[in-house]
């Protein structure tokens, strides 16, 4: 439901013609009918002067619905993803704000019931797609800041890890039940101002994770021209994969159980036991009736032996995460070669060490716990609020003009007072540490770059020149070409504020012997035949907290845990580094 209001604002912030008292009653009297759920109000150029915005929502207010209100949520250009983003925020309001509500009173109630007299009542933080945490408040406001908070927790995650590791560019892999998360980290962990959910634009800051339909409950299908495929479509949780008991298509895991790769007995720690012989006579069934459609032609898996659809399952679903991975990488300017795979989720460390030899990728990291790594990436955030202005400035031009110092250091000023001011009023404690930086663009292109911008005038890696040629470079990166006399826009300001929180410790080795005795090493729990490139080898599966850190050994290994199970070919060096992290040398 869209209702119109009779204003304008100007591209340059000027009020050209306010809106009526009349048409605002009329407006809520007609809103008031409709009964909403909730009401999202965006206003072209609204971004430049939220006057006019400001008149409607204070109108609207009086209904006492849910508002989401363009200037706050995402003051920038480009009406139509404005407007989108906002609309998403309304969307979610009524939902994410009741379930909020009730996990707030039942946690306030089970810390009453065993506080003592000195004990605050807890915080609840809430993870944001940016990849910082906020408070449960600020989250039942904006949730259109939340969309991909999973997702964004395992990328923190991957890179805390990875960084104590040593580790400081890295590609994370996070392969679960029914989707694959890729995304590239060089340093630090930073987030795209534009991204898309479900085919609809949302505008606010989110880690640039590239997503597709590939998971350990992705469905093995032949096509009509007997092609094998396999995902995006799911067997989800219910009925879930053959081998869980239920399910009657195969998908991945029943092909990593097929080939020996993952072990029935030691899945979840042994709680949970995989039908092997379920999986082995209902795929031995499934291949035999594609031979009995005639679509087209007899289709090829009939003639598959199990070991041999299953490997193809597995080509087929790495496939597919690869061209994912290049997406993020060599699509975007950067070099596999330069960077380490982290691999976590519950089914990462089955697929890493084949995705990194197709890469060229020299090392894999299996994290402790990868199946818990998106949990550890919220314990390890910090509390972050994103605020951005529109300018349209131009950065330089043929006559060596350009937006002043003071100008952007003022703009900048008002955004960290906002920012301060909102902390205060969500009684965060703490020094703030602000991240600035600009999108940047050549005067006519469609899109922007954004770079870091440290100091404004402290010294001279941070002066204009220095700036322009930062971003020629890096447009050279990630375009391949560059425009060393042409024009550039200074589109919009972005500001990142943060406030540190307390990290968790390392897992401490002081249980372990120091220094090892040389003669010890893990002992294997038991001999698997598991197939490699389609040759059967004799395989030694290890449990994780058997393995002794610092020692090194060659695959071909299994290597069980709890949340996860990670396959090493053969003569594959791996070892456990002193942070608990698996590591596997490649190349």
């Amino acid at each position: 439901m869209r209702f119109g209001v009779q204003e304008r604002t100007a591209a340059d912030g000027q009020i050209l013609e306010h809106p009526p008292e009349a048409e605002l009653t009329q407006l809520r009297e007609a809103v008031e009918k409709a009964h909403p759920e909730a009401i999202a109000i965006c206003l072209l150029f609204s971004f430049a002067n939220p006057k006019n915005e400001i008149a409607v929502a204070t109108a609207i207010s009086k209904l006492n619905q849910p508002l989401s209100i363009s200037h706050r949520i995402l003051p920038e250009f480009r009406e139509y993803e404005r407007t989108s983003t906002v609309v998403v925020n309304a969307y979610l309001q009524p939902l994410m704000q009741s379930y909020m509500q009730k996990l707030a009173d039942r946690v306030i109630a089970a810390s009453s019931a065993s506080a003592t007299n000195n004990q605050t009542a807890p915080r609840i933080f809430v993870m944001q797609s940016s990849g910082g945490i906020t408070a449960l408040e600020s989250a039942a406001r904006e949730p259109v800041r939340t969309v991909l908070s999973g997702p964004a927790g395992g990328l923190v995650g991957a890179a805390a890890t990875a960084a104590r590791s040593g580790f400081r560019k890295i590609l994370s892999f996070d392969m679960g039940g029914t989707s694959t998360d890729v995304a590239v980290v060089q340093d630090e962990v930073r987030a795209g101002g534009q991204s898309e959910v479900a085919g609809i634009p949302v505008g606010v800051p989110m880690l640039e994770i590239h997503t597709v339909g590939a998971g350990g409950g992705s469905l093995a299908r032949f096509d009509a021209g007997g092609a094998l495929r396999v995902g995006p479509e799911s067997a989800g949780a219910d009925p879930g994969p053959i081998c869980y008991g239920r399910g009657t298509v195969p998908t991945v895991t029943d092909a990593n159980l097929l080939l020996g790769r993952l072990r029935s007995n030691h899945f979840l720690g042994g709680d949970f036991i995989l039908d092997l012989e379920r999986a082995r006579r209902i795929t031995s069934e499934w291949l035999k009736k594609q031979a009995l459609k005639k679509e087209g032609g007899r289709k090829e898996g009939a003639r598959l032996s199990l070991e041999q659809f299953s490997a193809g399952v597995i080509r087929v679903v790495n496939a597919n995460m690869e061209r994912a991975l290049r997406v993020v990488s060599i699509e975007r300017g950067y070099d596999p070669r330069d960077f380490t795979l982290v691999a976590f989720g519950g089914a990462g460390g089955l697929h890493a060490c084949e995705l990194a030899e197709a890469l060229a990728i020299p090392t894999v990291m299996i994290p402790a716990h990868p199946g818990a790594l998106s949990a550890f990436g919220i314990l390890v955030s910090d509390v972050v609020k994103d605020y951005s202005r529109t300018v349209l400035w131009r950065l330089t031009n043929h006559h060596g003009q350009s937006a002043s110092r003071s100008k952007l250091e003022q703009e900048f000023r008002r955004l960290e007072a906002a920012a301060q001011k909102e902390f205060r009023a969500e009684q965060w404690r703490g020094a703030l540490h602000y991240d600035r930086t600009l999108d940047l663009r050549y005067r006519g292109q469609g899109y922007e770059l954004n770079l870091p911008l440290k100091a404004i005038n402290k010294d001279a890696d941070n002066n204009q020149e220095a700036l322009i040629a930062r971003f020629h470079s890096e447009h050279q990166r990630r375009y391949g070409y560059h425009h060393a006399g042409r024009e550039i826009e200074l589109v919009t300001l972005r500001l990142r504020a943060r406030l540190r929180t307390p990290q968790p410790q390392p897992h401490s080795h002081s249980t372990r012997p120091s220094p090892p005795n040389p003669s010890r090493r893990a002992a294997s729990i038991e001999q698997a035949i598991v197939f490699f490139q389609n040759k059967k080898s004799t395989t030694p599966v290890f449990e994780r907290g058997d393995l002794i850190p610092g020692r090194s050994m060659r695959g071909p290994a299994i290597i069980t845990e709890y949340s996860a199970t990670t396959v090493i070919p053969p003569q594959k060096k791996f070892w456990l580094d002193e942070s608990e992290n698996l590591v596997i040398k490649i190349r």
